[in-house]
């Protein structure tokens, strides 16, 4: 079988190229997204595996039906990017990697509240300035504070262990309460009841058409002043222009994310030497309080491991018309 890979990366091909052995399929490499744009480099394949930013609307899963593909298959555990129900009409399995090595994300998130909070990016560059000063880099004890984690799936429950680790209280919303956590001293609780009371709110849910801007100003404004938001979810489940009015007020006190919403255009790319015009990116990294990392949460040894192995295993399972316990649904 030939796959045919798009938004793919040097570090993409290295894991799976090594990974690939076990199964012999024929790989091929493309750096562009696949859109509408790039269905020209869709030949001779019945398989196409995507990532997070690539577009699969009703258009190209036509296209690809049309050329021959049977099966998409996402590297990432999110699927909001694909047109389930147009796959469904053109006979596409489609399948995804819905945990891979949940810990990677988890411990990202916490890295970049410790690096918020204690500033250790700016202390870095000011003692390799010679500036051995601590006005500024003031932060406080992540112990005793109450964080709430909307999505308490594998990865929310990754973040938890580590978080209850720092002698936090934590509140959780999700719409499958899971009773071990709650033995294990996390209180399920509702949305505005989790903003209200919250020091720190995380985000670990996949984006879905009714969660879309979760975070907006009303959400905002439920929020104590001074608010830490971290996002390593999904860019479009907070509401930008919402999040720097909240910032210029100082209802934020901080904001991590590891992903935007037009991060399409922006992530993955060395744009160093280029003028970018999307004004909300360069507004929010205007803000001394705001870190951004370029959708980087899921980037480590283990990640790609899991990932390169599930994918290729999704890939077998579909192509033998076996369900795959990670595909939405299977070829019919």
């Amino acid at each position: 079988m030939k796959i045919l890979f798009f938004s793919a990366k040097p570090y993409d091909k290295l894991f799976f190229d090594r990974f690939n052995e076990a199964h012999g399929f024929e790989l091929e490499y493309y750096e562009t997204h696949l859109g509408p744009h790039s269905l020209g480099l869709v030949q001779g394949a019945e398989a196409v595996c995507v990532f997070v930013n690539d577009k699969l609307n009703a258009e190209v899963m036509a296209a690809l039906h049309e050329k021959g593909v049977r099966i998409v298959a996402l590297r990432c555990a999110g699927f909001n990017n694909v047109d389930l129900e147009a796959a469904k009409k053109f006979g596409i399995g489609v399948c995804r990697v819905p945990a891979y090595s949940p810990e990677a994300v988890a411990e990202h998130a916490v890295a970049m509240i410790l690096t918020v909070n204690r500033k250790t990016h700016k202390a870095y560059n000011r003692v390799r300035e010679q500036n051995f000063s601590l006005n500024g880099l003031l932060g406080y004890n992540l112990s005793g504070k109450t964080v709430g984690v909307v999505g308490a799936g594998k990865i929310g429950k990754a973040f938890i262990r580590i978080m209850l680790g720092f002698g936090c209280k934590i509140l959780a919303h999700d719409l499958y309460p899971d009773d071990v956590l709650a033995g294990n001293g996390v209180s399920y609780v509702s949305l505005p009841e989790l903003f209200q009371q919250s020091d720190i709110v995380s985000l670990h849910c996949p984006l879905t058409k009714d969660n879309r801007y979760l975070i907006n100003r009303e959400a905002l404004s439920l929020m104590k002043p001074g608010v830490t938001i971290v996002n390593t979810s999904r860019g479009a489940l907070l509401n930008t222009a919402d999040i720097i009015h909240a910032l210029k007020t100082k209802q934020v006190g901080a904001l991590c994310i590891d992903v935007y919403e037009q991060e399409e255009k922006l992530f993955f790319r060395d744009l160093s030497s280029s003028i970018i015009d999307d004004d909300q990116i360069q507004r929010l990294m205007s803000f001394p309080n705001v870190l951004i990392t370029a959708h980087q949460a899921f980037f480590t040894e283990e990640a790609l491991t899991e990932i390169a192995q599930i994918t290729l295993d999704n890939v077998a399972r579909l192509g033998e018309n076996r369900m795959g316990e990670n595909a939405p649904f299977m070829l019919t």
